[in-house]
């Protein structure tokens, strides 16, 4: 549940009861075959020119690039959110390429100022994972490389960029967890957290202004508060009125907090909060999930590589590995709904299981907002959130 990027969608897809089920996709695979022992093929291009695999020589040779690279720098992928602990020992297993880890509970504005502030160092992120406000403007401003994975013409359109500088990898609902044992009835709507009895118990998971799962939090409420997807105002009025009635916790909920009783209500992802129901059950918590009804708002999480990595071989390495039925699957064992879902549910290589797992949605959310909708909600909250939560 960690404080992370901030993550607001630009796509459209469908969404069935049970999941985000999106209508284009499609299992990334191996592109064009490499000369011997993955040497790239004659006129192949460096890697950090490379916006295809095949521009390399194909798989082999950009699998052997990113070997010999020999690592990964990545940010803010917190081993609690999505699975991506799972993920990272997945790539390292199959690859052996050393990933070194950084600020696991940082934004997506610290991804891009890493990007920016990094530029021509070592220690700068090979790539990164951003809400789609943050990955609209890192895209405007330059600061990502184009790279289509395999099966990125299986992707829908509405879900990445024409040129590949960002792609939909995996998403999930807004939530709301609940600790039964402490709160006693569990709220399952955003007008049931104005009862006197949640004082002091409702958080979010970051500020809306930097974190994407609190935007998403302040987006929902103002859905299920007479706004719109061009009007998120009355979200920000929903939690001024908390504040003021005494409700509103401004710890911000991550799972240490969860586990000390510090934010026993939390406003999250779906993933997130689901996640912490398998976690947390060992320790005598019992940590409930809803999808209000009042407030259905999801979106998807974009992947993106430095224009500047560091290692350009290994960062397309792995979009490739995220991308893979591997990769996607291992999103849906962390309760996220992988962008794939469909094409993989359609060949056969979707976790039935894990997807059956998924948190139940009683009003499927299928209209997504647009980048000048997301750009201008963003404006909004930046503007008008810390005067509302301190007033």
């Amino acid at each position: 549940m960690t404080v992370h990027r901030a993550r607001a969608a630009a796509f459209a897809a469908v969404l069935t009861a049970a999941a985000l089920s999106l209508s284009a996709c499609g299992s990334a695979g191996s592109s064009a075959a490499s000369g011997d022992a993955g040497k790239p093929a004659a006129g192949a291009k460096a890697a950090k020119d490379a916006a295809s695999a095949a521009d390399l020589g194909g798989m082999d040779a950009l699998v052997a690039a990113a070997k010999k690279e020999g690592k990964l720098h990545v940010i803010t992928l917190p081993h609690d959110w999505a699975n991506y602990g799972k993920i990272l020992e997945g790539f390292k297993a199959k690859y052996g390429i050393q990933i070194e880890e950084e600020n696991p509970d940082g934004s997506s504005q610290d991804e891009i100022n890493a990007i920016t502030s990094r530029k021509g160092q070592d220690r700068a992120p090979d790539v990164v994972d951003l809400g789609s406000a943050f990955a609209l403007q890192a895209a405007k401003d330059g600061l990502l490389a184009p790279y289509k994975v395999a099966g990125f013409d299986k992707v829908a359109d509405t879900m990445k960029d024409p040129a590949g500088l960002r792609v939909n990898d995996y998403g999930g609902y807004i939530s709301i967890g609940c600790d039964a044992k402490r709160v006693g009835t569990c709220p399952k709507t955003f007008a049931d957290l104005l009862k006197p009895e949640y004082k002091g118990k409702v958080a979010l998971n970051g500020n809306p202004t930097k974190s994407g799962s609190a935007f998403g939090g302040v987006y929902a409420a103002a859905l299920a508060n007479g706004g719109s997807l061009d009007d998120i105002q009355p979200g920000i009025d929903f939690f001024a009125k908390l504040k003021q009635s005494g409700n509103f916790n401004p710890v911000e909920s991550t799972p240490a907090t969860v586990e000390k009783g510090e934010t026993p209500i939390s406003i999250d992802w779906s993933y997130l909060n689901a996640g912490y129901t398998d976690e947390f059950k060992g320790k005598g918590i019992d940590w409930q999930v809803s999808v209000p009804s009042d407030g259905s708002y999801a979106q998807y999480y974009n992947q993106g590589i430095n224009k500047f990595a560091p290692h350009p071989a290994a960062a397309r390495l792995w979009q490739e590995y995220l991308f893979s039925a591997e990769g996607q699957n291992l999103y849906l064992g962390g309760y996220a709904t992988p962008a794939l879902f469909d094409a993989m549910k359609k060949d056969g290589t979707l976790d039935t299981a894990a997807a059956a797992k998924l948190p139940t949605v009683e009003k499927p959310f299928t209209t997504f907002p647009t980048q000048d909708q997301i750009t201008a909600a963003k404006k909004v909250v930046t503007e008008n959130w810390t005067k509302a939560i301190a007033g």
